[in-house]
């Protein structure tokens, strides 16, 4: 099995078996977001203990790289600080915005490098940085202080 063939297979098998899908009580904030370019939309909730996010879960609908993508993101974030959580969000869109020449680093992104020959189809990019997106905004709404400074999606 060629690396192409073992990420497509991840992404698959985030599609069918989605992590942390359907929207759970607490939250501390829900946020709704939508890709018109291809009409995947994503409605995501966050819960914060302190700064660390506690909870994500969601419910979408649309291909199945914004969906296995969104998926991922859970499984990465989910206990994992809010200041960590937002670099993994940086690599990822690094790795996103790269067009295929950002080499991504596997300890970190885990099953988010299947991803990566995704960046090599611009269009399908904001497909992938869609639940990313909306975790960020969901982050800043529940009141957690996000380190960014770039604010480019």
């Amino acid at each position: 099995m060629s690396v192409e063939q073992l990420y497509q297979e991840i992404i698959l098998d985030h599609y069918r078996e989605k992590h942390n899908a359907g929207l759970r009580t607490p939250y501390g904030a829900e946020v709704h977001h939508v890709n018109p370019t291809c009409g995947d939309e994503v409605t995501l909730r966050v819960s914060l203990d302190g700064d660390t996010i506690a909870d994500v879960s969601y419910e979408g609908e649309g291909c199945s790289i914004s969906q296995a993508s969104t998926s991922v993101m859970t499984d990465l974030v989910i206990g994992r600080g809010v200041t960590d959580s937002m670099a993994l969000f940086e690599e990822f869109r690094r790795m996103m915005e790269g067009q295929g020449r950002v080499e991504p680093d596997e300890d970190r992104l885990e099953d988010g490098i299947a991803f990566a020959g995704v960046a090599q189809f611009p269009a399908r990019v904001k497909c992938a940085m869609l639940g990313w997106s909306a975790l960020r905004d969901a982050l800043a709404r529940a009141g957690a202080e996000l380190t960014s400074t770039d604010d480019k999606e």
